[in-house]
């Protein structure tokens, strides 16, 4: 990576950490109504595989998008505003935490249903390799989605049909309250792949370094050879959502997660090897604050939808 694109990418990770702490203050105020799933701890898995697309390639996540969002390029004023359902929002305030989306920027969503994305991913591959694109679907879900029947079904297909998609597991240790171990025959997901005869690695999801270096490789493979499984263990920092108790884990593991922060990583990574200064790194983040700070305002002051528009984008204009 060049220097000016680690600098992006650790200001990104940064205004993702300080917009997902402003989320929560908003909610506990009351402000951001249903569920709100946070990515605290999991930056390095979202911006290093996003980083790493051209701009045909499209991106598809599951409910847990804000992160995502960012990465694909939404503002973060437009991701605040959708929180508090106004209609400035990516979805005009009518969709909330989890329905993130802007077709424009080709990230195609945030899909509340655990692994009902993943046969969208691959119908958005298939698309491509029928239009003979040179595009590639990048799929990111959690660890619990891989025990469920549309993981297997898109797993399948996309070896079947040789597709161009990247299936990208953030395997934060836990689905919902459920640790991997207990839920999952296979604790290393990465192996799951090995039944459909596709290809796969392992990833240290809290190195963004390694997340970039190990996409930039799985995604070669996948516009030349067909689907790949990359699995970027990492570990979420707050509970499943903000209503999540978090009993199911103590606070000695989440300290010592904690300790293994990505933000920090990449921060003692670009020191060490001289490609930022402490200043330059205070200074980036403290723009992340200042841009949150007043993407907040934005979001407050901006209108709520008119009570008309629950009817408008129903339908999807015929094209042609």
């Amino acid at each position: 990576m060049e220097r000016d694109e680690m600098l992006r990418l650790y200001h990104q990770m940064a205004l993702i950490r300080r917009l997902e702490e402003a989320a929560a203050s908003l909610y506990q105020e009351g402000k951001i109504g249903g569920f709100l799933h946070l990515y605290i701890g999991q930056e390095a898995v979202g911006c290093g595989v996003v980083s790493a697309r051209r701009p045909e390639d499209r991106v598809i996540t599951a409910y847990r998008d804000h992160g995502i969002a960012i990465a694909a390029g939404m503002e973060a004023r437009t991701v605040l505003a959708e929180l508090l359902g106004k209609a400035t929002g990516c979805s005009k305030g009518k969709g909330g935490s989890m329905h993130m989306a802007d077709v424009s920027l080709n990230f195609w969503g945030g899909h509340a249903i655990v692994g009902a994305h993943l046969p969208l991913a691959a119908g958005l591959a298939l698309a491509d390799k029928y239009n003979k694109t040179t595009a590639a679907t990048i799929c990111l879900f959690g660890d619990g989605a891989t025990n469920i029947g549309y993981f297997h079904e898109a797993m399948n297909l996309s070896v079947v049909w040789e597709l161009p998609v990247l299936w990208v597991c953030e395997n934060n240790q836990y689905g919902m309250g459920t640790s991997i171990e207990r839920a999952s025959a296979v604790p290393e997901i990465r192996q799951k792949a090995h039944g459909y005869g596709m290809p796969n690695a392992r990833v240290d999801g809290m190195d963004i370094v390694q997340v970039r270096k190990a996409t930039e490789a799985a995604l070669k493979h996948v516009r030349t050879n067909g689907p790949f499984l990359l699995e970027a263990v990492t570990y979420r920092y707050r509970g499943h959502s903000m209503g999540d108790p978090e009993r199911y884990r103590s606070h000695e593991e989440v300290t010592k997660w904690e300790k293994n922060d990505p933000i920090g990583i990449f921060h003692k990574y670009l020191i060490k090897n001289k490609h930022a200064t402490e200043a330059e790194l205070e200074q980036s983040a403290n723009q992340a604050a200042s841009e949150i700070q007043e993407a907040v305002r934005f979001a407050e002051e901006s209108p709520d939808p008119a009570p008309e528009v629950l009817f408008s984008d129903v339908y999807v204009k015929e094209v042609g």
